[in-house]
């Protein structure tokens, strides 16, 4: 029966590379060998193993679209840059952390042996050192001093713009005559994010042309 080990690559220096470009490459709709290849550039054929790493961190759900944790990495704040990039680690490396909740605090040689026991690998088998590596390489964009319970819950796809549009003037009937009645009401509206400038334009226009008519 084969040996289950942690995530990891044979090929350990390309992820610190690979996740250097993701900072700063569009997030894709998909995360495939193409993207990968063309627009990452790493077009070898050790790196495409790095796509069922990242599924396996939870940076990618199984359809290769990006998942949430792959978002808060991109951020420009890096203490949510660092904080999702922990949390990925503890969700990939789950039996590690079943066994030793503070692995990431392990010296190499300790985590190596962690290792071992778990798998019942031989000494300097090759298989848990790369796990070893990946892991360290994987640490070395985390921070796990953050707090992670606002980042996993926040929204960060949307945004609360609110937006006065009055009604008119209506009038009221009453014994003396009529009464002159404006009334007005508050839309709040929750605007995806997004930088495609089309998105808005159709939002406002149809706005405009249900709500905004006279």
């Amino acid at each position: 029966m084969a040996k289950s080990y942690p995530p990891y690559m044979n090929a350990t220096g390309l992820i610190s590379k690979i996740l250097d470009k993701i900072k700063v490459a569009a997030t894709p709709d998909r995360f495939t060998q193409d993207y990968l290849a063309t627009e990452l550039g790493f077009g070898g054929g050790s790196a495409r193993a790095f796509i069922s790493f990242a599924k396996k961190i939870g940076f990618l759900g199984g359809d290769g679209s990006p998942t949430d944790l792959y978002k808060q990495f991109r951020n420009t704040n890096s203490s949510i840059a660092k904080a999702a990039m922990a949390e990925a680690i503890k969700k990939g490396y789950a039996d590690i952390y079943s066994r030793n909740e503070y692995a990431h605090s392990l010296s190499k040689a300790d985590l190596e042996g962690l290792i071992m026991e778990m798998t019942g690998s031989e000494k300097g088998n090759k298989t848990v050192q790369a796990v070893v590596s990946s892991f360290e390489a994987l640490k070395g964009f985390a921070d796990f001093d953050v707090s992670t319970a606002d980042i996993v819950h926040e929204k960060p796809d949307s945004t609360d713009t609110e937006v006065n549009i009055p009604v008119g003037q209506t009038s009221i009937s009453g014994d003396d005559g009529e009464i002159g009645l404006n009334l007005s009401y508050t839309i709040n509206l929750v605007l995806p994010k997004t930088d495609d400038v089309a998105v808005f334009n159709a939002i406002f226009k149809s706005l405009r042309e249900n709500l905004l008519k006279k």
